[in-house]
């Protein structure tokens, strides 16, 4: 998709809404949040930003409202008895507004693409005034929501993605050489006293490792002072800035007397830089909680749909909005009691598996902050290939 035209944005859907409420009477509301941006694209039914050019911002959340849409054909082929309302997160109107529509009545479930913290906590509000899931398909943070059990984060926050990475590096790699490279900065030092604590509270033999900080511009032979040529290495990258990430796994690739593995952050998912020959001879190890093999054929099967439609190839945003509009409704539908308790059902798996559980870590343990999803996935690699 090249260019938006505001008309045929808004009648592509309803005309999908139109033809899915014809399967049933009494159909389950399900309202969908993502940040297309329409109203800055347009000045009234004119689309203002030239032919042929989308801005980087709306991209995703347009891709995501592509996946939406298609899942909204599928449960409609299926004959799913479900009424769907999309809304723009980024649109003039304001989330209380929208809320306290008439439209917005006997919602029974609200899926989110949140792009910005400040927009979790008011839509979450809603949710729990109304005792009605959030799904939160694709931002890896909480937006600040305690003693929410309505409120249900799918792309793992950081901490759980460090928790798993600690036991991972201790189940698999606990005798070998092993630092934790880091930078200088608040948010690096948060995920070092994550990583640290998970090492005090070990029930298991805790793990020896050293903690190195290192500057931007470090260089390859101070590098070298840090690794064993007799072992294989663990350099855990403890920060999310990609160009660090990037240097770092340069620089062991350069040191080629020792053998490494750099394990990384779920930023480094579709991180290109890591797959050039500069990187190659390293192990990569990295963490996802979505996970899209594209030869699984259900996936091939919906990149070929999309590319026949756009004549472009699917983001992983697409992907992501079509799973979470497909999976979460289908188990809306099949529980629309008690949908709550079956997030973490299997029975509509499209790629990834789901294992929701309450965390209960800023309240007393007697309430439930929120939900989150635990499954998180290693991928591996080496020289830019699957392993």
């Amino acid at each position: 998709m090249t260019t938006l035209n505001k008309k045929k944005f808004v009648f592509t859907f309803i005309f999908s809404l139109f033809t899915l409420l014809t399967y049933a009477q009494q159909p389950l509301k399900v309202a969908v949040f993502a940040p297309v941006y329409i109203d800055s694209a347009f000045n009234r039914d004119t689309y203002k930003l030239g032919n042929g050019f989308l801005p980087k911002n709306i991209l995703p959340g347009l891709d995501f409202y592509n996946g939406v849409m298609m899942a909204v054909d599928s449960l409609q082929a299926e004959g799913k008895p479900l009424e769907v309302l999309f809304y723009d997160s980024k649109s003039n109107e304001s989330i209380y507004n929208i809320a306290h529509s008439p439209q917005f009545d006997s919602v029974a479930m609200i899926i989110a693409c949140f792009n910005s913290r400040n927009e979790v906590k008011p839509l979450a509000d809603i949710a729990l005034n109304r005792n009605i899931p959030l799904i939160s398909a694709t931002y890896p943070n909480d937006g600040g929501v305690i003693a929410n059990p309505y409120f249900v984060l799918i792309n793992t926050s950081l901490k759980t993605h460090l928790e798993e990475i600690y036991r991972y590096v201790q189940r698999n790699h606990s005798t070998q050489n092993i630092i934790y490279f880091k930078r200088k900065g608040a948010l690096e030092d948060m995920l070092m006293g994550i990583f640290n604590n998970m090492n005090r509270k070990t029930a298991s033999l805790a793990l020896k490792y050293k903690t190195v900080e290192l500057s931007d511009d470090f260089s390859n032979e101070l590098l070298a002072t840090y690794l064993d040529s007799t072992k294989n290495n663990i350099a855990i990258c403890g920060s999310l800035n990609e160009a660090f990430g990037i240097k770092l796994v340069k620089s062991l690739s350069s040191n080629k007397n020792y053998n490494a593995t750099a394990i990384g952050m779920p930023t480094w998912d579709g991180l290109k830089e890591l797959d050039r020959s500069d990187c190659n001879g390293v192990n990569l190890v990295y963490t996802t909680c979505y996970n899209y093999p594209k030869n699984a054929p259900l996936l091939a099967s919906l990149s070929q749909r999309y590319k026949n439609k756009l004549n472009a190839r699917p983001s992983d945003m697409f992907y992501k909005g079509y799973e979470s509009m497909y999976h979460f409704s289908s188990l809306l539908v099949k529980n629309p009691t008690d949908v709550i308790n079956h997030l973490s059902d299997k029975d509509f798996k499209i790629a990834n598996e789901f294992v929701i559980e309450p965390l209960s870590s800023k309240t007393p343990n007697t309430m439930i902050d929120y939900l989150e999803n635990k499954k998180i996935y290693f991928i591996k690699k080496l020289d830019g290939a699957y392993r």
